[in-house]
This record gives C-alpha cells, structure tokens and sequence, in this order.
C-alpha cells in the first residue's frame, strides 16, 4: 500500500486490534532538543553486526531490522505496533469493508488469540464462532505466545478452503474443533429495518469509507412514507472504524459544528477538536445526490436509543459518547470497551510503518473514556435471562494505559455475572432481548435490565429489574456492570 494511500486512510478506529490511527507528518523535527543517543545506537549497531557475522544460522539484514523494530515495541501499550507489508495491507482492507478469511475480529488473552467478534453473516459467525472464544490451535498449530499478525496469517486463504480451530469456551469442559470454509469477506457496515409503530433500527458493524453516507442512504429509504416516531441505533459488537465516519453518523443526529471529539497529546499537531458537519456535507460521498434532504429534518428531533455492549469499541464510543454528552440519545445496554488512546501512523516506505500511541481522545463534555468506557444510561443485560459477551475490555489488556482521573481502577473489572450456555442470538431479531427495551423506552413502556420469566415462564416476575420510561434520563442512571 502506497503512502498516498496510507494518507487516505487518515483516523481509524480498530477497536481492540487498533483504536484511531492519525497519519501525521512526524518527522525528527517533531523532536527538536532531544538529540539521538548515539552512544545506544553504536551499541544497538554493534549487537547487528556481532548476530549478522557470528550467529551460527545466517539472519538476513531485513529479519534483524524487522525483529529489532517489533521488540522496540515489547513494553509499549497494547495498540503501539510495528506494521509490516500484511499488517498495511489489512488496515486498507478493514477500513474499505473487503477482504478474505473466516471473518472474526481478535484480540488477545495470555498470549493467544481470543474471539472479540464474529462479524455477521460471515463463515465464522455461521459455523458458531462466540465471542469471549479463545483459540488454543489453528488448524493442530498451538496458538500460545503466536503473535496475532501470524494467527491472522494462517486463517486466511484461499476462499473455498477450509480451517480448523481448536476453541477453549468459558463454561464448557472440554476444547471445541470447528472447521470453517474461507470465503471473501465482505462487511456491509450498515442495515436496518423498520419496526412497529414506526420505529425505525439501524445497525453500524464497522465503521468504514463510506459508513456515514450509507446510513443517511438507508435512513432515507426506511422513512419513505412514514413520520418516524424514534430510532435506534445498534453499536453492539462494532469495534471501530474510520473516526471520520464516526463525526459523520454523529452529524446525522446533532446541528452542525457541534464538538464531537477532541484530541490531546504531546506533540501540537496531537491536540485537535473536531466538529459535526452538515447534512450536506455528509451525503458529499453520494455523488450529489442530495435529494430528500429535508425529509431527514426527523434525524435530529426523535427520541434515540444507542445500543453498546463490551465489544462497542473506539469510533462506536465516540458516537456514543458525543450523543450522550449532547443529550441527543439514551445509551442502553453495557458499558463499552473502553478504547480511548490515539494512534499515529508513520509510514517506513511503501508498505510498512509503525503505529504509534500519540494521544488520548476525550467526549465533548471533557471525559477520557480510557478504561472506565461509556457508561449506559440504562444498564439492560445482553438477554433476557443475563449477560452472555465475556468480551476483554482496554482494563484486561496487558500494559494498557492507565486513566489519569480514575483513583481505583480496579473499580472497572467486570463483575457481571454470565449465564452459560445462551443460544446466540441474531442483532435486530425478534429474539434480542435489548432491542425489545429499547422499543419500550421509546414507547414509554417499563424498560427491564433482564427478565428469566422468557426462558422460563414457571418463574417469578418479583426479581426482575425495571426501569419506568416516564422518568428523566438522570433518573435512570446505573452503576456500570
């Protein structure tokens, strides 16, 4: 990938394999009064040429450089990377909705690689991939201590051939064998659907290129001859994206030039402030087709529900966030991921680079959401019967940076309890036990944080938490799970 293509990208949000990545001009003048250590470089030098001439195996020149590169990142945060020629590769891929494989976002936990999403309609999500999943092998391949650059390798392929995983499942006693078919994936970032009374869903899987323009597109053909009465808007499970699409779905639902995310950090060119824009501006993407502008006027006037769970990360807590700190939107659902560190892009050439922490990005009000995330303002459980997404939050990653205005922050550790052994159930379903409250706060309806009595219908009502939709949002406020 070129560097003008690297430019293009500009800020992207990756969720837990990335967070927003700024490509910057950072050059060593950015770094004027700290000269470099030479005396450290000659060692560092010394050490190459002892390993190049002396090492019982030849190493290559570009294997020295490439490993000296990676290990200067060992104890740096958790999104600080080297990018080599395939890492460049699946950030263009990601962030233009297309590439090949099994079609799941990872993390990783104890040095293998673990399930934070299986991206919908995918063959991973088919053959009953879950989130919280940890991969012990791939295809007989042990996974502990395999960096995630490799374990992305080797699930990749050709489509039509197949990969088996060796899954270690909370609750379950023995290892799953699942055999997945490759295929090309290809992510379509926004869907919706018009429910009754007309309310209007729409769900974000990925922030992408064009993420902002096909959710006003798609919000145009769900209003066409309704008045819609209120709208959801379902961020469960969507690690990131483009921030610029981020400020574009904000945009929809806020008046121009409102604040939706600053950014602060060391260097000057890290401390920015960016703005909604205008409807006008948003649909820019969709060749001029600027019609039935006015039949949006809804967006910014019904009530909205955002929908956010532990794998509701980077760019979808930006969105989050700024609709929360305006008071344009109720958040429902569990506190998110907690991704709230800039990165910076340096390209080392044509097809390689490093990604580099550079800042922390703040919500209009002011508020890091680093580690402590976005804070619903109605907790309501994954199901009806209890909360199924043990999904790793910034607070469970190795090195993470710390929030500097948390004084405890222990207090951040999930403490939710799981119910094993729920059948997966399909975002924007008639099953979606979330989706169902929200409906009810926009209809004013009680609003449950979960309900055994639909699973089983025996049990009593008498337990079961509820919210009353009539009361302020202030009113409503849990303590995060």
């Amino acid at each position: 990938m070129s560097t003008r293509r690297l430019r293009g990208i500009g800020l992207v949000g990756l969720g837990a394999l990335g967070g927003v990545l700024l490509s910057l001009a950072l050059t060593a003048t950015a770094q004027r009064g700290e000269p470099l250590p030479l005396r450290e470089l000659q060692q560092f030098a010394n050490v190459f040429s002892a390993i190049k001439s002396s090492y019982v195996e030849p190493v290559t020149d570009q294997s020295l450089v490439n490993d000296a590169i990676k290990g200067m990142f060992n104890d740096l945060d958790p999104h600080s990377a080297y990018l080599d020629a395939d890492a460049f590769k699946e950030m263009e891929n990601m962030t233009q909705g297309g590439f090949g494989g099994l079609g799941i976002e990872i993390g990783s936990e104890e040095g293998r690689p673990k399930v934070i999403s299986p991206i919908e309609d995918t063959p991973a999500a088919k053959a009953g991939v879950m989130s919280g999943d940890i991969i012990s092998h791939i295809d007989g391949k042990a996974t502990k201590d395999m960096s995630l650059n490799d374990a992305i390798k080797l699930m990749r392929g050709e489509p039509q051939t197949s990969v088996t995983l060796t899954i270690l499942r909370a609750g379950r006693d023995k290892p799953l064998e699942i055999t997945i078919v490759r295929d090309h994936i290809k992510v379509k970032s926004v869907r919706g659907k018009n429910l009754d009374n007309e309310i209007v869903y729409v769900r974000i899987s990925q922030f992408q290129e064009r993420t902002a323009a096909d959710l006003v597109r798609q919000l145009r053909t769900l209003s066409a001859g309704i008045s819609p009465r209120g709208l959801v808007l379902d961020l469960r499970n969507d690690p990131g994206g483009l921030l610029e699409s981020a400020i574009g779905v904000t945009s929809a639902f806020v008046e121009p030039g409102q604040l939706v995310v600053s950014t602060k950090g060391r260097i000057p060119s890290s401390n920015r402030e960016y703005f909604s824009k205008s409807m006008t501006s948003v649909l820019s993407e969709l060749n001029g087709d600027n019609d039935g502008l006015t039949s949006l006027e809804w967006l910014r006037k019904v009530p909205v529900v955002v929908l956010v769970n532990a794998g509701s990360a980077s760019a979808s807590e930006i969105v989050a966030g700024a609709l929360q700190d305006h008071e344009r939107a109720t958040i429902m659902g569990n506190r998110t991921f907690g991704k709230g560190s800039v990165q910076s892009v340096l390209p080392l050439g044509e097809d390689s680079g490093i990604k580099l922490t550079t800042a922390l990005y703040y919500t209009p009000n002011g508020r890091s959401i680093q580690v402590t995330g976005v804070d619903p303002d109605i907790v309501v459980d994954d199901t009806a019967q209890g909360n199924m997404f043990r999904i790793p939050r910034e607070a469970d990653l190795q090195r993470h940076l710390h929030n500097a205005g948390l004084e405890d922050e222990s207090l951040q550790s999930d403490e939710s309890e799981y119910v094993e052994e729920l059948k997966m159930f399909e975002f924007g379903g008639d099953d979606d036990f979330q989706l169902l409250q929200a409906v009810n706060f926009i209809e004013g309806r009680p609003v449950k944080k979960s309900d055994p009595t639909l699973a089983k219908a025996e049990e009593p009502t008498t337990d079961t938490a509820t919210v009353d939709a009539a009361k302020p949002v202030d009113a409503q406020k849990k303590p995060g799970n």
